[in-house]
């Protein structure tokens, strides 16, 4: 029988970054020769998911899972390389699989995440093996999850490049159309706040310096005093809460009513969430013929 110890474990996982029970079988296998380990995880495709680390992964899908059960609901995001990736089955099953983890779990951020349990590993080798798998980087890069003793409604649009959740409560039997007409108005309408009340006053106090330099630009309302402009100014912010406020937008279905009308006493809206993939991720810029000469120069080494 091999004979190694589980510092010897760790040293071939931070040295090779493949997952614990993939070392350990390395090292059963040769016969605790930490080198001749590493080169069989390399040769088995394992080791390469160090290497990928660095790797832009700007690509991805927004996925979600309910229990109502236990009245939890997850939305996450987890990224890739390529759009290619992002679209097949397997890709989609690794992000199903680690949302459940997150709703079993709560883990309180991304590095919580990685420390809990699928299976018998970790998050984080569970990814590391799954990297050496697929050939790209993947990276979880956020999550939020609802608690809730009323119902939570998700909404995944084009297989993941948006995905909303949003909690209600006082919820009427026969209402579930409505609200899951909701989701999908936070989807397209892209609101950023529930009421005019939870605007922060900052951002209230920008948006009126931006109206009162653009009408003082203007040559209509230029000679007139500044405590009337500031009175249309107040008047114009109608618009930015019909905008920005999801119970103030027009419904997407009806332009003649507005969400909360659609609502009505259905339901209370408490929160909701919106995730659009790679938003504010920096893209890989390559060409298909530079990456492909990348790969040939590589071959050569």
């Amino acid at each position: 029988m091999a004979e190694f110890t589980a510092k010897d474990v760790m040293t071939l996982r931070d040295k090779s970054g493949a997952g614990m029970l993939d070392c350990k079988k390395a090292l059963t296998d040769a016969n605790g020769d930490m080198d001749k380990a590493a080169d069989l995880l390399r040769e088995r495709g394992i080791a390469k998911a160090v290497k990928k680390e660095g790797r832009i992964a700007a690509e991805g899908v927004v996925g979600a899972y309910v229990c109502d059960k236990c009245g939890v609901g997850v939305l996450i995001e987890i990224n890739c390389e390529s759009d290619f990736v992002s679209r097949g089955e397997k890709f989609h099953g690794i992000v199903d699989a680690v949302a459940k983890v997150v709703a079993e779990n709560k883990p309180a951020d991304v590095e919580a995440l990685n420390a809990c349990k699928l299976g018998k590993e970790t998050v984080k080798d569970y990814i590391t093996n799954q990297t050496a798998v697929i050939g790209e980087k993947i990276s979880i890069r956020r999550f939020v999850i609802f608690e809730t003793k009323g119902k939570i409604e998700t909404y995944i649009h084009m297989g993941g490049k948006v995905g909303v959740m949003v909690e209600a409560v006082d919820f009427t039997a026969g209402a579930e159309e409505t609200l899951h007409d909701v989701a999908l108005q936070i989807a397209a309408s892209k609101p950023g706040y529930l009421v005019p009340e939870e605007v922060p006053q900052e951002v209230l106090d920008k948006e009126k310096e931006i109206m009162l330099v653009q009408m003082q630009n203007d040559p209509k309302n230029a000679k007139k005093p500044k405590d009337i402009l500031e009175k249309i100014v107040a008047g114009k912010l109608g618009k930015f809460y019909s905008e920005n406020c999801l119970l103030e937008q027009v419904f997407v279905k009806d332009d003649s009513v507005k969400v909360s009308q659609v609502i009505g006493n259905k339901f209370k809206l408490v929160r909701f969430v919106r995730f659009e993939m790679g938003e504010g991720l920096e893209k890989k810029n390559e060409n298909l013929q530079d990456e492909v000469q990348k790969q040939i120069d590589a071959m050569k080494k």
